[in-house]
């Protein structure tokens, strides 16, 4: 076991959008030195992270291939994890995974899979890194939701539902362990200028792209904030997030601005896939 000064950041899915912009945001946060995990299921994008990653002075770099659906694999990211830096800081759960389309065309296999990455995983790893966190910390755990989470998103009904779980589980562990040094929190943005979403383009709903487009740095912008305070959630563009809770509280208008949404998003969309044919 090799022992390290350096705070300790785990960050799934971080091969590439938020959670490869993490890593760097991660290692600009820590210029005096930083360790960090960067886990997912295919390792060649992870080395090309890593190669980016050998600029930053004092960044010592741990690779895990690993599938966050598995109960085995969660165990294994984190053994490895101690056994190389012997402690953990911070977790994120960036991983995410959305088949698309209307629920009753999907199969259930993909409902399952939907639930394992999106939910499952984030607790298990949550529940298995919690007691290798120091007691005095600071310590964090930070969720990549989504404003999915925030209110009901038609035609993403599994999604939605899996997001809107993970904030709870964040608001509700969030106060239970206030007193203990460790923050639980969750970044909620809208439509995310990555491959999740841009590389499917025809199969995303045109309502997402209704709302303005945020980077993946300004998300790991956000996890990153969210880490170093006691916040729990940052909704991002923050008119959508106000947008969004209040079609969550008033389920009647958001049916009544759904066609209007719609029309905008179609709008963008078109816009979008001519961009990407320049």
């Amino acid at each position: 076991m090799t022992e390290y000064t350096y705070p300790t950041i785990l960050i799934t899915g971080a091969s590439k959008g938020v959670g490869a912009a993490c890593a760097h945001a991660y290692a600009n946060a820590y210029p005096q030195g930083v360790n960090l995990v960067l886990v997912a299921r295919n390792l060649a994008p992870l080395e090309q992270v890593k190669m980016q990653l050998a600029s930053y002075t004092n960044c010592q770099v741990l690779l895990v291939q690993a599938d966050v659906a598995s109960l085995g694999d969660c165990e294994r990211i984190i053994a490895q994890t101690v056994e190389q830096f012997n402690n953990i800081n911070v977790l994120v759960n960036n991983a995410g995974l959305h088949h698309r389309g209307e629920f009753c065309k999907l199969h259930a296999q993909q409902v399952a899979a939907m639930v394992d990455v999106n939910l499952r995983a984030p607790l298990v790893l949550t529940s298995l890194v919690l007691e290798h966190m120091q007691a005095d910390g600071p310590n964090a755990v930070v969720m990549v939701g989504s404003l999915a989470g925030l209110t009901p998103l038609q035609g993403a009904a599994t999604y939605s539902g899996t997001k809107a779980g993970l904030r709870a589980f964040t608001y509700a562990l969030h106060d239970e362990l206030a007193s203990q040094h460790t923050n639980i929190a969750v970044v909620s943005p809208g439509p995310i200028d990555t491959g999740f979403i841009m590389d499917e383009i025809d199969q995303v709903e045109d309502i997402v792209y209704s709302q303005p487009m945020s980077s993946a740095e300004q998300v790991a912008d956000a996890v990153v904030r969210l880490s170093q305070s006691d916040k729990t959630e940052i909704a991002m563009p923050k008119a959508s997030g106000k947008l969004a809770t209040f079609s969550y509280l008033f389920p009647r208008f958001r049916r009544s601005v759904r066609g209007l949404l719609y029309r905008i998003g179609a709008k963008n969309k078109a816009k979008y896939r001519q961009m990407q044919r320049k």
